[in-house]
């Protein structure tokens, strides 16, 4: 018994003195108050061991006893085991080795919804509504679907063998795939007739160059007609600090972006804009509601900061903190808040979030049952306009108009801030008299 205490000891001390030192000494607390607490937790450690009802594992006992620590912190600080320190990579580099497949769990089957572009799914033709049954000869009835997943992530050339279930086709049937790096899709871009539609639904490190292709590609396909863009940043739960600064600065001239503050306010450091905007200049609106956070606050408050945007929706989540990923033995690590952000004119939003410039609640909005409108068109012996194009304008007009009101019941947030980009087109276009 006394064995195990000591090994204890070693690394809640080496752990202690990772975290603290040098700056331990200088603490409230004595050294020898310190080494008194470590002896109680060396003793704890014994009692369970020895008395609790069921045999318990050491590693699970030391690494809930470090995960309580940093969680007892914040909500935000938390232990990273093995498992969760490798997904948490994969999470914010934005690519794996793997299939390129989205994919859910139905009747006790791996369900294909979408395979994505220019991957090895979508190349050796895998569609929508496919069921796989069987990886690498392995049944998957049984298997959760983070299981069937990390079975089909793995090192990039490799094959890997999936028995598909296909609707239309009589029997089951093998496809090999060879594994290639599949790039996370953080941003998804849309044309929305004259105005750039763009979703950023994390901050990875394939953010930023996805923003620079997603403005590109809509510029060529609108070409000079484009009135604006709308970044949606709704229910974008943040991710890495570098790339919301670089996300900011695409739209920024000049000016702070934010500022990050250690404990120790000396270390502040703060981050600045560089010249160049992607857009131009163009009149542009943010979306955020209550699950954006973190890096997507930052965003939010360095363009509503800077007047460059107007902040439509609800209000963010308040994380107004930084982690920093501190790597230890074993291939473990530390997530550890070690600062506060600021935006540029110098607010703190934690706990209060980014207050919209126009407050728009997510609402459900339903149509009037019937065409109840009212013209001059509808009374007995209006004269006809003799304009041979008012008809297919008049389609036009309709068709632009149930588009809008469709959007409106499917997303009316969306549906406003389009609205409010053309009306600030159309006010700067007219002439000045």
């Amino acid at each position: 018994m006394k064995t195990s205490r000591l090994a204890v000891l070693a690394l809640a001390t080496g752990m202690t003195f990772g975290l603290a030192s040098p700056s331990l000494a200088q603490s409230s607390t004595s050294s020898a108050e310190t080494y008194r607490l470590l002896n109680l937790f060396g003793d704890v450690f014994e009692q369970v061991k020895a008395k609790y009802v069921e045999e318990v594992d050491d590693k699970q006992l030391i690494e809930a006893a470090i995960n309580g620590m940093l969680t007892s912190l914040d909500p935000h600080s938390s232990y990273l085991n093995m498992d969760n320190f490798e997904e948490m990579q994969v999470d914010t580099r934005g690519e794996f080795g793997g299939l390129g497949i989205e994919v859910t769990m139905e009747d006790g089957f791996v369900k294909v919804i979408s395979p994505i572009y220019d991957t090895p799914a979508e190349k050796a033709g895998l569609q929508p509504g496919d069921f796989i049954t069987h990886i690498d000869g392995t049944a998957i009835r049984g298997l959760t679907l983070n299981d069937a997943v990390e079975m089909m992530r793995g090192k990039v050339n490799t094959d890997i063998v999936l028995t598909i279930i296909r609707k239309g086709e009589q029997a089951p049937f093998d496809v090999t795939l060879t594994r290639a790096v599949i790039k996370i899709q953080s941003v998804r871009a849309e044309v929305k007739e004259d105005i750039g539609y763009i979703r950023i639904t994390k901050f990875n490190e394939q953010t930023f160059s996805g923003l620079q292709r997603a403005i590109t590609d809509m510029r060529d396909q609108i070409g000079p007609e484009i009135k604006g863009l709308v970044i949606d940043l709704r229910n974008n739960p943040g991710g890495l600090l570098d790339q919301a600064i670089s996300v900011s600065d695409a739209f920024l001239d000049k000016g702070e972006i934010v500022s990050t503050r250690p404990r120790d306010t000396q270390n502040t450091e703060r981050y600045n804009a560089r010249s160049g905007d992607l857009a131009e200049g163009l009149p542009m609106i943010v979306l955020i509601n209550d699950g954006s956070a973190s890096a997507s606050e930052i965003v939010a408050g360095a363009l509503q900061d800077h007047r460059r945007a107007i902040i439509m929706g609800t209000r963010s989540f308040g994380k107004g903190s930084v982690q920093t990923i501190l790597p230890m033995p074993g291939n473990v690590a530390l997530r550890l808040t070690t600062a506060r952000y600021y935006t540029p004119s110098g607010k703190s939003i934690q706990e209060v979030g980014i207050v919209p410039d126009i407050i728009v609640p997510q609402a459900r909005v339903e149509s009037i049952e019937g065409d109840t409108r009212r013209s001059e068109a509808s009374l007995n012996g209006a004269l006809r306009n003799e304009d041979a194009h008012t008809t297919d304008t008049e389609k036009d007009a309709n068709s632009r108009r149930d588009q809008a009101e469709q959007l409106a019941i499917d997303d009316y947030q969306l549906s406003r801030a389009l609205d409010m980009i053309r009306g600030i087109s159309l006010f700067g276009s007219r002439p000045q008299g």
